[in-house]
């Protein structure tokens, strides 16, 4: 692939891509206790960077997501394989004593733990992420779960839909005059795991300073509450309460979607000067000296008269002529695509946002470092205890003491 010109020290495509630049986490082992998708993601995200994640699964049937549609052409689930890329499987019953030594010993070599079970369950196990901490100073171990690890609701279950519920993001969600409506897509799960990794990452630039590592709690409310701005800025600030608005901006106008011939197009001019070169652009000059839109503040205490003007305009042509248009003339838009439609985009596969993994297509890695790996992990997602004899073999004799190598710890 050629590369392209770009801004001043910015990466190329080729860069970004080249296989032989060395992964930023590369020397960090995870032992990985999680399931489903927060957790996963989290780990996945560690994968990518160059880890190695090993990751521990129930004898039988693995992970959850191992039976969860949508299933590829061979039966395998893409819901697991999306999460599970790079790491290695190995089957351990945790309330075996053999299996529980030998998770010891790995843990006593890693870096990181990652867990998502119920708070308490890590402790019942044997594992409690305190004491493991206080047995291996150095280590790092992040728990992800609905509501935390303390706290009046933290033995609650929970799945994504639950918190998006109970976060307010859903009542934010929808039509005005609709039901609150779920975000399209596991954002809770997605966003538990992202600020895990933000915290296992930061731990270990803490680690690098001190030498000590920690514990980590990462609740999906919380994670899914803070992300809340809007909301929380009339709820917090002004202290009034918020309501589902649809797609426009509760404080900048015109920022919504708007009805072309043919489909919706979005549209955001967020200030006076790009309002003015939309006004000049859908030949309504006029709209800009508008005393109901002179300002942005006029704009948004009119913006149902300043939709209505638009739309008029806009329905004359198909959404992808207005589109053509405004991106010409610099003001943002895009019509609504299906992703199905987004990951055809030319600019997707520029930016390697999906990749060939073992024969199967997988988003990319988000992540574009300069000196850094940034194409992510190239290791299939793991069949069920696909490294079990290898990791066993590897960790025995520290799961053994009476070894010559047993009770060894990470350097």
């Amino acid at each position: 692939m050629t590369t392209v010109t770009t801004a001043r020290g910015a990466a190329t495509p080729d860069e970004h891509r080249d296989p032989g630049k060395p992964h930023a986490l590369e020397h960090i082992t995870v032992v990985d206790f999680t399931r489903v998708l927060a957790g996963p993601t989290c780990t996945r995200m560690l994968a990518d960077a160059g880890a190695r994640v090993i990751k521990i699964e129930r004898p039988g049937t693995g992970d959850d997501t191992r039976q969860m549609g949508p299933f590829a052409s061979d039966g395998t689930s893409e819901y697991y394989r999306f999460a599970n890329l790079g790491k290695e499987s190995i089957a351990l019953n945790l309330k075996d004593p053999g299996d529980l030594r030998l998770t010891k010993a790995m843990i006593a070599k890693a870096d990181v733990v990652v867990e998502n079970f119920r708070p308490g369950v890590m402790a019942k196990l044997g594992l409690d992420p305190a004491e493991l901490v206080q047995e291996n100073p150095r280590l790092i171990v992040c728990s992800i779960s609905g509501f935390g690890q303390y706290g009046p609701l933290h033995l609650q279950a929970a799945y994504d839909t639950v918190i998006q519920a109970i976060s307010g993001i859903m009542d934010s969600t929808g039509e005005p005059d609709g039901d609150p409506t779920r975000v399209g897509t596991s954002i809770s799960d997605i966003l538990g795991g992202v600020f895990g990794y933000c915290g296992i990452v930061t731990a270990l630039a803490a680690r690098e300073r001190t030498g000590k590592g920690t514990t980590i709690d990462v609740a999906m409310l919380d994670a899914t509450f803070s992300t809340m701005e809007q909301g929380l800025m009339d709820a917090l600030g002004v202290h009034r309460r918020p309501h589902r608005i649809g797609n426009r901006h509760p404080s900048m106008t015109p920022f919504d979607t708007f009805r072309c011939a043919d489909q919706l197009i979005a549209i955001c001019a967020g200030n006076d000067h790009l309002f003015g070169i939309l006004a000049d652009t859908l030949g309504k000059p006029e709209l800009a000296t508008d005393p109901r839109f002179a300002t942005n503040v006029d704009r948004t205490n009119h913006q149902a008269d300043l939709k209505g003007a638009m739309e008029a305009v806009l329905r004359t042509d198909t959404a992808a002529a207005w589109h053509e248009r405004l991106e010409e003339a610099g003001v943002p838009a895009s019509p609504i695509l299906n992703v199905d439609d987004t990951r055809r985009l030319e600019h997707i596969k520029v930016r390697g946002m999906v990749k060939d993994v073992g024969g199967f297509q997988v988003p990319g890695n988000p992540i574009k470092f300069g000196a850094y790996n940034s194409l992510g992990t190239m290791i299939p997602s793991p069949e069920l205890n696909n490294r079990g004899d290898a990791l066993r073999a590897e960790f025995a004799a520290a799961a053994n003491p009476g070894t010559p190598d047993g009770g060894a710890t990470r350097s």
